[in-house]
């Protein structure tokens, strides 16, 4: 019978270590019954006879629970940040290029408000094509509005003007932030820069204030909510960040009218002038400057005293041309009295076979600029205050003075 021997370096082990060893090995078997992976347990016995025990445990798992987890759209968690506060993320897509998740935040003071925060935000967020929205700046995105909306939409004239507030404003202040970024902050620190100090330097404003009138503002402001209302039907933003803004208060200008003598004072030189008719025939139906400076005789019926109002005159890019009218109900017919009619035809003498009622030296339609200039020239000549074009037709619009005066 073989005897065996001892090893001789061997380190005795305590009932205390084994009594350890065997509570291990149960807390393992209790992990592998709770667990759905596979554990195996390994008892491996080293130097000789003597129990010397290690336990490995093994866990194999399925190849799928290897894989990074790729969190789905609308999945949150919240966690209390190092500054008390309590955040809540949540994955609103994945980048196109890179495959990365494009994930937003919540912050707020209690774990419930963040909550409660996190899961309106999930809810606002559904659909939301975050991975094409990064695609955009607001100044890129404006001039996607701008050729495809508002190009369509707009009077040339006003589209024209809201490319200048893009390209002059717009674009050089906050045109590089993400679509999606933008803030009501955000707006309202342009606006604030706009009212202070925002007019371009350029000759004909260099007697300007050297902010922006609080009407333009508002047209900006305006602008940009429409862009922001497309961007959301495209479902590439939540919100309108344009919406709550503080606007500046239009100050409106009390209308500087002249009296029934300065008017007589005022037709006389315009006789003298030769440009009588065209002002008399503003007085008395009310017309704005565009719409005056578009009529032709086609739309003048002498023998039944009416007036239509088919087109207006505009300058763009330079050229005078005729465009289209403000509103559907700015299209229409107005009555002649009895002196107009008078008026009329003593200017359709003068001009001849010229289709345009007020024709221009070479033959086309007056520049509105023109007509300006030259009612500036007239009260000056006349001794009278510089009143605009608008006042001067505001004894007929004004609905308590809405009366025809006859100067000859």
């Amino acid at each position: 019978k073989r005897v065996s021997q001892p090893f001789k370096n061997r380190t005795a082990v305590t009932k205390e270590e084994r009594l350890r060893q065997r509570k291990n090995c149960v807390a393992i078997d209790k992990d592998r019954a709770s667990s759905a992976n596979d554990n195996f347990l390994i008892t491996v016995r080293l130097f000789g006879s003597f129990p010397l025990l290690f336990t490995v445990c093994f866990a194999v798992t399925k190849e799928a629970d290897f894989m990074p987890k790729r969190r789905a759209n609308g999945e949150g968690n919240i966690r209390k940040r190092k500054d008390g506060r309590w955040e809540g993320r949540y994955t609103v897509g994945h980048d196109p290029e890179t495959g990365k998740a494009i994930i937003k935040n919540v912050l707020g003071k209690t774990q419930a408000e963040v909550k409660e925060k996190l899961k309106k935000a999930i809810e606002e967020n559904i659909g939301i094509d975050y991975g094409r929205a990064k695609n955009y700046t607001v100044g890129s995105w404006l001039e996607v509005w701008m050729e495809n909306y508002a190009k369509i939409k707009l009077r040339p004239s006003t589209f024209k003007t809201s490319q200048g507030f893009l390209k002059n404003h717009i674009k050089p202040q906050i045109g590089g932030i993400p679509l999606a970024d933008l803030t009501s902050l955000d707006l309202q620190r342009f606006y604030k820069h706009l009212l202070d100090g925002g007019r371009v330097d350029r000759i004909e404003a260099k007697k300007k204030p050297e902010g922006l009138a609080p009407k333009t503002v508002r047209n900006i402001h305006q602008m940009i909510g429409s862009a922001y209302n497309l961007a959301m039907e495209q479902k590439l933003v939540t919100r309108n960040p344009t919406q709550g803004c503080a606007l500046p208060k239009v100050e409106h200008k009390e209308m500087k009218t002249l009296t029934a003598d300065q008017l007589s004072t005022f037709f006389q030189e315009a006789r003298d002038s030769g440009v009588y008719e065209l002002y008399y025939l503003d007085l008395a139906t009310g017309l704005r400057r565009g719409e005056l400076l578009g009529l032709k005789w086609a739309d003048v019926d002498l023998d039944r005293g009416v007036l239509k109002i088919q087109r207006a005159i505009s300058r763009q890019n330079g050229k005078v041309v005729e465009a289209p009218l403000k509103t559907k109900n700015a299209y229409r017919t107005l009555p002649l009295s009895a002196d107009a009619i008078d008026v009329l035809k003593a200017q359709k003498n003068k001009v001849g076979s010229s289709e345009w009622v007020f024709p221009s030296p070479t033959g086309g339609p007056i520049s509105p600029d023109s007509v300006l200039h030259m009612l500036h020239r007239v009260l000056k000549r006349a001794g009278l205050p510089r009143i605009r074009f608008h006042d001067l037709r505001h004894p007929y619009v004004k609905p308590t003075t809405k009366k025809f005066i006859t100067f000859f």
